[in-house]
């Protein structure tokens, strides 16, 4: 099934262009299980079965509504990398540090940022928590990397390095930046802050233009 553009609206169609793009690093966020309206475990874990037997050697990770051991072993089982956490940072300290205690090395926190102030819940509230504090947290937690998302505030809005930056600064974490990276401009801009390791981009925009993806998209470290 293909959208108005003419590109894939199907998840595993979706899936399959970009492996026949070489993309061979994923991120899949359930945005349902995140917003506490259901879950989509089941798509989710036949896309990484996908990649899984597409012989590469992959790096895929995979948030949205991860609260428990149990939801966390499900995704490792079926092929996550890494396992991003988010909202249970502001409301569930101690499900934190079960998680923490037994998936450490697979973990990544999540700061979910827009025009620099947190959003929690799905995105659908604000927390009064900083995104410097946030980082700093994180970093006594004991999360070995975090994500930074940056929420547009509008569809033209340029990447907010700046509080990517001041995260890096208080966090001394590697950061993923994601969220506002559009084009080959941001990624050169995003090489260009201390403490950023890689950049995400929508699934979307790598299949409309596919030298998008550079070589560190197509292998796993």
């Amino acid at each position: 099934m293909s959208g108005i553009d003419g590109l894939p609206t199907d998840p595993l169609a979706v899936a399959d262009s970009l492996l026949g793009h070489g993309c061979y690093r994923l991120s899949l966020m359930d945005v349902d299980a995140a917003r506490s309206r259901g879950h989509n475990r089941e798509v989710i874990s036949r896309i990484m079965h996908r990649f899984r037997q597409a012989g590469n050697k992959v790096c895929i990770q995979v948030g949205g509504g991860i609260r428990s051991s149990d939801q966390a072993q499900f995704f490792l089982d079926h092929g996550a990398t890494w396992l991003l956490v988010g909202t249970i940072l502001h409301r569930s300290p101690l499900v934190v540090d079960q998680l923490l205690g037994r998936f450490s090395e697979y973990l990544t926190a999540a700061i979910d940022s827009r025009g620099g102030a947190v959003q929690a819940s799905g995105w659908s509230e604000y927390s009064p928590v900083s995104p410097e504090d946030s980082a700093r947290r994180i970093r006594e937690q004991g999360f070995k990397r975090l994500l930074f998302s940056d929420i547009p505030e509008t569809k033209d809005a340029s990447p907010d390095f700046s509080t990517a930056a001041r995260i890096s600064q208080h966090g001394r974490l590697p950061i993923l930046m994601g969220g506002s990276i559009r084009s080959q401009e941001h990624v050169a801009q995003a090489g260009q802050v201390n403490g950023i390791q890689g950049v995400m981009m929508d699934c979307r925009l790598i299949l409309e233009t596919p030298a998008l993806l550079g070589p560190q998209a197509k292998s796993c470290e």
